[in-house]
């Protein structure tokens, strides 16, 4: 009978933790300064312990790469570049087909796509163990109205950072939409100045996120970036550093709120 009983449990254990999910650290948690950037010169190089590299390819997608060799791109088009790198994990949002792939490469073992049935959007929480991919829903434009929860924010909780990727947004996140993003390290931000949102509101935003590092994209003219940087200005260290990748740690975050201007550039093997 006590075996019996043993068995039971250890069955009950089992069932509860193939059920629960790994909470989130990015939820409450304080932030971590540190003193500066790495910069690596190839996507091919190994990315150093405890950090994660970030490459931008074009208009919203990027290459976010981890030290154990997880391979995650954003707003995944369906072309990277010329490479053989097939990602483990791409996101997509459907506001504009510059977003996102009818055809996603059948071989790429997680297609994150950031909206379900229409208004029902959908939830990801994917654990590959030294990341968590998840989202949080937003509406977007729609044929001249509203579709709730049509595309996604998505977090990426790596090396002990909070990455945080806004994708097409098209309003400002409601009370319950910020406590659900959490703290994040490092956004990813849209500054199109109107496609997506408009400047002052992308730039209320992203003040109340209080990122340590932000990464303008979705830009199309030189005089919408310049506007986005010189509304930051003030609150924000402007890095103009030549580049379409840095590295960044828990470390080497930069002490003061900086904005790193990264300049896209498909992939491309040797």
């Amino acid at each position: 009978m006590r075996f019996v009983l043993i068995l039971l449990c250890l069955s009950m254990t089992t069932a509860v933790a193939a059920q629960e999910r790994r909470p989130s650290h990015c939820i409450a948690l304080a932030q971590t300064p540190g003193v500066t950037f790495v910069h690596k010169a190839s996507y091919r190089d190994p990315v150093e312990k405890h950090s994660v590299r970030i490459s931008y390819l074009s208009h919203a997608s990027f290459l976010i790469q981890s030290d154990d060799g997880i391979d995650v791109v954003t707003d995944y088009t369906g072309f990277i570049g010329v490479t053989d790198l097939v990602p483990d994990v791409v996101t997509m949002n459907h506001a504009h087909d510059t977003h996102w792939t009818t055809n996603p490469d059948p071989a790429i073992p997680h297609v994150l796509r950031g909206w379900g049935p229409y208004r029902q959007g959908i939830d990801h929480h994917l654990d590959l163990g030294s990341m968590l991919v998840r989202n949080v829903s937003t509406d977007i434009r729609s044929f001249g109205g509203v579709e709730e929860k049509g595309n996604s924010i998505f977090v990426f909780e790596v090396a002990g950072l909070c990455i945080g990727h806004l994708g097409h947004l098209h309003h400002e996140p409601n009370d319950a939409q910020y406590a659900a993003l959490g703290r994040l390290d490092v956004v990813m931000a849209a500054v199109d100045g109107g496609m997506s949102l408009d400047t002052a509101t992308m730039m209320r935003v992203l003040k109340r996120l209080r990122a340590q590092v932000v990464i303008p994209m979705h830009w199309f003219e030189d005089w919408t970036l310049t506007s986005f940087l010189t509304g930051m200005s003030e609150d924000y260290v402007i890095d103009r550093t030549e580049g379409n990748s840095l590295e960044v740690s828990l470390r080497s975050l930069p002490s003061q709120p900086t904005i790193k201007l990264l300049y896209p550039r498909f992939l491309q093997d040797p």
